[in-house]
């Protein structure tokens, strides 16, 4: 080992994640973020059991439990009926079967936790306006290319740069992302202007044909975090453009008037094209490897984006503990422990969005039938692999 820290670009929750992952095990890092300054963007985010696996693994588990909302239920309700299709009770049952609960958090929240962490870490930089472009990299080290044409060396590097990502680039060389078609639209709505009827301690999905939406309450209940996502056939990524409330309606006016109205409450709606891309076997190359979604950008159906960047984070950091800091016995080593689990997430989450959130006709009330007669206890056994993993387990 030199004294040289492994370098991270991205100082996204995972790029955090990863720098206080290594942190834990004793090895320095440096993050560098493009941006002016270190914040995320977004309103609310749900977090399954295992996000609260990774959190105590990174050393922060407390504090991530002080700014989450513990809603009571997972609610799936018919968007054209109005009626309830099933919920999963989020009580105590749940807890003890999967280690932890299910929370919801403002995305500015858990960043936050995330950031006091590294800065309270003298093993951890933190740098702005340093947007890698690219890297170089021989037997001793990488050297990591800024757009300003400074260079950053380190022992290795962690591209952790998102959809977009450049380390991405040099790894896998793949083209653009997929475009999935769907469209989503994101506001958040003071409680007192959600429906008293609808003010549910829930993470509440609304399916409906090729559109769905999504609401529960953020903040300490100030505010209910909606989500509102339809097919529109968008040609071209678009992320966080501001948009005009009847733009938003026009994809919604055959659903419910229950749900609608909930809808109608938004303001400062704001659009992002949904991407992902096809899971690929490799992440890594020599000293360099990807990490969340730079490595495997998923659709948002399984809600698990942030919670499977954690888990790399956790793995990573796992793996160069255990090969004593040896890069190529450690990233070869979390590359085949993360990627099959990952690639379940990324093509789960397409399934979903096709065959669960957005069907019409027969195909929905086939989905309404056998949904609405499993139990509660069928529903924890489907979800095991998933909120039962802590990044070290391959499943």
């Amino acid at each position: 080992m030199t004294n040289k820290p492994i370098i991270i670009a991205g100082g996204g929750i995972g790029g955090l994640a990863a720098a206080l992952g290594l942190a834990q095990k004793g090895f320095a890092s440096i993050v560098l973020e493009k941006s002016p300054e270190l914040s995320e963007i977004g309103a609310g985010i749900q977090l399954g059991p295992n996000a609260f696996h990774s959190f105590d693994y990174l050393g922060v588990g407390d504090a991530a439990r002080r700014n989450a909302v513990y809603v009571d239920k997972l609610r799936l309700m018919d968007a054209m009926s109005g009626d309830e299709i099933m919920h999963i009770p989020l009580d105590e049952p749940f807890r003890k079967r999967f280690g932890n609960p299910y929370a919801v958090v403002h995305r500015g929240d858990l960043y936050g936790v995330l950031l006091q962490g590294c800065q309270d870490s003298d093993l951890i930089q933190l740098r702005v306006n340093a947007d890698v472009t690219g890297y170089d990299q021989d037997e001793s080290g990488v050297s990591a290319r800024l757009a300003n044409g400074e260079r950053v060396t380190g022992t290795a590097l962690i591209g952790a740069d998102g959809l977009w990502s450049n380390v991405r680039k040099g790894v896998v060389g793949d083209d653009q992302p997929r475009i999935s078609g769907h469209t989503t639209y994101r506001s958040v709505i003071p409680t007192e202007q959600m429906p008293e009827d609808l003010r549910w301690n829930a993470a509440t999905l609304w399916a409906g044909p090729r559109c769905h939406i999504v609401h529960y309450p953020l903040s300490d209940w100030k505010v209910f975090n909606l989500v509102a996502t339809y097919h529109n056939h968008a040609p071209e990524p678009v992320a966080g453009k501001p948009v005009s409330h009847d733009e938003v309606l026009q994809g919604f006016q055959h659903i419910s008037e229950k749900i609608l109205k909930v809808i109608r409450h938004g303001s400062d709606w704001k659009l992002w094209v949904l991407c992902d891309r096809d899971p690929v076997e490799n992440w890594v190359d020599g000293r360099v490897t990807l990490l969340g979604d730079a490595a495997h950008p998923m659709l948002q159906y399984y809600a698990q984006g942030a919670c499977m960047a954690m888990e790399d984070a956790v793995c990573l950091s796992h793996m160069m503990d255990r090969h004593g800091g040896d890069i190529d016995r450690a990233f070869a080593a979390y590359n085949q422990q993360r990627m099959i689990r990952t690639a379940r997430v990324q093509l789960g989450a397409r399934a979903i969005g096709d065959h669960i959130y957005h069907p019409d006709g027969a195909h929905a009330q086939v989905r309404n039938h056998i949904m609405g007669n499993m139990t509660v206890e069928d529903y924890y056994d489907r979800l095991e692999w998933l909120y039962g993993g802590t990044g070290l387990d391959q499943n």
